[in-house]
């Protein structure tokens, strides 16, 4: 999925030092998402939680759009042109709907509902997104990952990963990128990370172990979940950072929540993103939008897509450098509190 900002900020992100934590009752630091408009002439919204300026990275996580359910009668779907990427791999999670995917790898595959697509898009490459006609409510995550300085000019892949439905106390889950609850995806990774989709019963409680050198964000799609004693709304994000063995996750509610957890080691590097590429200074990013504007090589060419344009253009670069963002360090152990996004 392609950022769709026009006026898209640049954004350099780095890791902190961390803060010795409680474990068995841990910061919950809450992000709450933005709407942002994916484009077309209906302009079908997204809720966007990462990045923000309260926070850029969970892991090498850089980005987080939440969509849907959308009522693609309304909205007209998703209809996103050939547009770049560079340093990153995506990862497209449907709940509802399908998408059709072209890129410049030759691949040509639908997105479907628990069915995980990852494309990466290290040293470059373009790719469109379109929803069928088949469907009607569109429904999903699109999430980025921010690959690391030696393995950023990576070559252009796709890997496809349908992952069993594990039953646990009080809730299901689909493991589609690493390891969690007994299941470890064969999706290969740059770094160390977990995604995972989860349902929990109605006022079901479950303790999940994960990994303590991990920091996690827990998004929630529907209805409510508690993480340790915090209460996380739809569409928000909850993050807790690294020293933390196992996740205390409730649904309050009557109904099954849904969330998806994400999770990784702190990725250790500053990068730069802006639009749809990852770098590490202003002058690459600057290099990287030239090159899509001149048609380069570097991101190849979509065969099959029609839509209203043949690609989308880059928009104009910030007229100054941005000074650098930086996640702030955890609060002292045991402090709760909600940040403002």
């Amino acid at each position: 999925m392609s950022n769709t900002d026009r006026r898209p900020d640049e954004i350099h992100c780095r890791t902190e030092d961390l803060h010795a934590v409680d474990t068995l009752n841990p910061r919950v630091e809450i992000i709450t998402s933005r709407e942002v408009p994916l484009g077309g002439p209906r302009a079908m919204p997204v809720r966007r939680t990462l990045p923000q300026r309260q926070r850029s990275l969970i892991g090498a996580w850089c980005f987080a759009d939440h969509y849907g359910p959308d009522d693609v009668s309304r909205t007209g779907g998703m209809d996103v042109a050939p547009h770049p990427h560079t340093g990153l791999q995506t990862v497209s999670w449907l709940f509802a709907g399908e998408i059709e995917h072209r890129d410049s790898h030759g691949v040509h595959a639908m997105v479907r509902p628990g069915e995980m697509n990852l494309m990466t898009g290290g040293h470059g490459i373009c790719h469109s997104e379109v929803s069928t006609p088949a469907t009607t409510t569109l429904h999903g995550v699109q999430l980025w990952i921010a690959l690391p300085d030696s393995d950023r000019d990576a070559s252009r892949d796709f890997q496809h990963h349908v992952p069993p439905r594990l039953d646990l106390p009080g809730a299901t889950a689909k493991v589609f990128l690493g390891s969690l609850a007994g299941h470890t995806s064969p999706v290969k990774t740059f770094t160390p990370l977990v995604g995972a989709e989860i349902v929990l019963e109605p006022h079901a409680q479950l303790v999940l172990d994960v990994d303590p050198s991990f920091e996690h964000g827990v998004l929630v799609d529907t209805g409510a979940v508690t993480l340790f004693d915090t209460v996380l709304g739809r569409a928000a994000l909850g993050y807790v950072g690294t020293g933390v063995p196992a996740l205390r996750l409730t649904n309050p509610g009557d109904e099954p929540a849904r969330l998806v957890l994400l999770g990784g080691t702190p990725l250790g590097e500053e990068i730069v993103m802006w639009w749809n590429f990852v770098g590490r200074s202003h002058d690459e990013i600057a290099a990287f939008r030239d090159a899509w504007e001149r048609g380069s090589e570097q991101f190849g060419r979509v065969d099959g897509y029609e839509g209203k344009v043949e690609r989308l253009p880059a928009p104009s670069l910030p007229n100054a450098r941005i000074r650098p963002r930086r996640n702030p360090p955890t609060a002292d152990p045991g402090h709760r509190s909600q940040s403002p996004s």
